[in-house]
């Protein structure tokens, strides 16, 4: 699984000296540290040396060393950055237009487009020097990851520059496009990709973007902006492909052992060999215990969100019981969250604040010794009570820094979900949108009811509104969610709660259709923890804002309302 990063990444430093100034085409002078457009490419060699280094340059990190998808959750209701940071004012909703957190991702995004574009550019004088139906491939590649990366800066952004060449000096001076054209554009695009690039790859080329992932995003495009027709066509041709399958185990999906499944269509790829490319999501969501810091966190509130195993909210089930609140749970809410009283990462796992001692297991179970517990006397132990458990696997023990775990940024279920909310929201509800949401219901180390045919058009977009939380929590789906459903507004103007330092709470907290947790009700409420104050501005944050500076410089460029 490694084996495209060994090719890729290890060659990123060489392929960056070799972009650096060249798609600056304002310059006279050819630049002494890299090429100039009047000389590159010169051969195939070149040409694939930089088509790699844009896998590497598209997984950048805007914080704290980890991926994208990876920190979104944590400015959501789902989830909280302990840092005093940026993407905690995202988060709290008091974020401005020189907030870090999004400038990084604005700039490190056109980054990746400028590096795409001088390749577009200048790829036709390969034309007749190189294998043909390769240089065509490769052309595909830069075509799915700009139309990627646009596609979530129209997500976050709404309309932003649209620029597909490189540009003068004179020239950078670009407006605003429209959302709805560059969506068209990215479509378009993705349509393009998806023709040339083949369905897989062979060991040596792992990694790259396939059919199956132009298709995806394509999807995950449409939906965004609406276009249910799209999106569910697309969705359904990634379906039809036959090569993708969720995964049996859902928790081993995240992890090592889980890398080679055929559930995954696109991921980023890490490669610890001298330090090419790695990231710190496991220190980040790990216990004290096991020497993570523990400051990207889940709220209270989706811990009680999943549902019994009869199918019922925890408001409604039988099957609940508050004094042992995570038992007769959806599985995922275990394979997902560390939970108290679970073994996590070799340690007895308990954030109750009397438990000052706990068990170590990481030797041996049965010589298991008890030990200080951090997660319950340290300072900055998880404030919530609870920690993120997907992409965090033991094998990273000695590199929890240094993690070189893969993380997905398209897997099978999300298609499925994506096909079954298109053909929600277009009303055209037949079997095959039951058997979508079913079959990830249904996987074997999942196994929740089946949802029965006859329900309404509203019934199933509850239903599979709750199925992308429960099943896509961490993944970072969740901001973008809840603007395509305006729900940010409900969700985000709240507490964020986490446990009772010294209990649980006394009843279950009430449960909406849009699994909004109300606690007004529960007996023991003022002793939760309250985390933080949200506020969520309808009239500005379902965008985020263009950074100042980009504002100050592009007379052209009109800032987002209310910024």
């Amino acid at each position: 699984m490694k084996t495209l990063n060994k090719f890729v990444l290890y060659t990123l430093s060489i392929a960056v000296l070799l972009l650096v100034g060249a798609c600056e085409k304002y310059l006279d002078r050819s630049p002494l540290d890299g090429p100039s457009d009047e000389n590159y490419f010169k051969n195939q060699d070149e040409l694939t040396l930089v088509v790699n280094g844009l896998y590497s340059a598209l997984a950048f990190h805007p914080t704290d060393d980890m991926p994208i998808n990876l920190t979104l959750d944590d400015a959501t209701d789902i989830g909280w950055d302990r840092n005093t940071s940026d993407l905690q004012a995202v988060g709290r909703g008091d974020h401005d237009s020189n907030n870090g957190y999004i400038r990084n991702i604005w700039t490190n995004s056109y980054k990746v487009i400028g590096k795409c574009n001088f390749i577009l550019d200048n790829i036709q004088k390969l034309d007749g020097k190189m294998d043909a139906n390769l240089q065509k491939r490769y052309k595909a590649e830069i075509q799915f990851i700009r139309a990627y990366v646009y596609q979530y800066l129209i997500d976050y952004f709404g309309g932003v520059p649209l620029v597909t060449s490189g540009l003068s000096l004179a020239e950078a001076n670009v407006p605003k496009t429209a959302k709805a054209e560059i969506a068209a554009f990215i479509l378009k695009e993705l349509a393009e990709a998806s023709a040339i690039l083949p369905v897989s790859y062979g060991s040596a080329d792992v990694g790259r973007a396939t059919k199956g992932a132009a298709l995806a995003i394509r999807a995950r495009a449409a939906l965004n902006n609406g276009l249910w027709e799209e999106a569910a066509r697309s969705a359904k041709e990634v379906m039809d492909l036959k090569v993708y399958a969720l995964h049996p185990d859902f928790g081993q999906l995240f992890t090592y052992d889980g890398e080679a499944s055929k559930e995954i269509i696109f991921a980023f790829q890490y490669l610890r060999l001298q330090k090419t490319k790695t990231h710190s999501a496991t220190r980040g969501f790990l216990s004290r215990n096991a020497q993570g810091t523990s400051n990207k966190i889940p709220s209270q509130s989706v811990v009680d969100s999943y549902l019994c195993t009869d199918g019922f909210a925890i408001d409604k089930s039988s099957r609940f019981d508050p004094k042992k609140p995570f038992a007769n749970r959806d599985p995922r809410l275990g394979y997902t969250i560390a939970l108290p009283g679970s073994t996590f990462f070799g340690f007895q796992f308990e954030t109750h604040k009397d438990s000052i001692t706990c068990w170590n297991y990481s030797y041996n179970i049965s010589t298991a010794v008890r030990i200080q517990n951090q997660d319950a006397i340290n300072a900055y132990a998880t404030f919530s009570g609870y920690c993120w458990k997907k992409y965090v696997d033991i094998k990273d023990k000695d590199f929890t820094m240094e993690s070189e775990l893969n993380i997905i940024q398209s897997r099978y279920a999300e298609v499925l979900l994506i096909y079954a909310e298109a053909m929600i929201e277009s009303n055209k509800i037949d079997q095959t949108v039951y058997d979508a949401i079913n079959s990830i219901r249904q996987r074997p180390s999942v196994d929740m009811p089946v949802i029965s045919s006859g329900k309404t058009q509203i019934e199933l977009r509850e239903i599979v509104r709750k199925e992308r939380l429960y099943e896509l929590t961490n993944e970072g789906f969740r901001l973008v969610d809840l603007r395509r459903w305006k729900l940010a507004d409900k969700f985000m103007n709240s507490t964020f709660y986490g446990r009772i330092p010294k209990g649980l709470l006394a009843n279950a907290p009430t449960i909406d259709e849009d699994s909004y947790v109300n606690y007004k009700n529960v007996a023991n409420q003022k002793d939760m923890r309250v985390i933080e104050l949200r506020k969520f501005d309808p009239n500005k944050n379902y965008l985020w804002p263009i950074p100042n500076i980009e504002i100050v410089t592009n007379k052209n460029l009109e800032q987002n309302p209310g910024y």
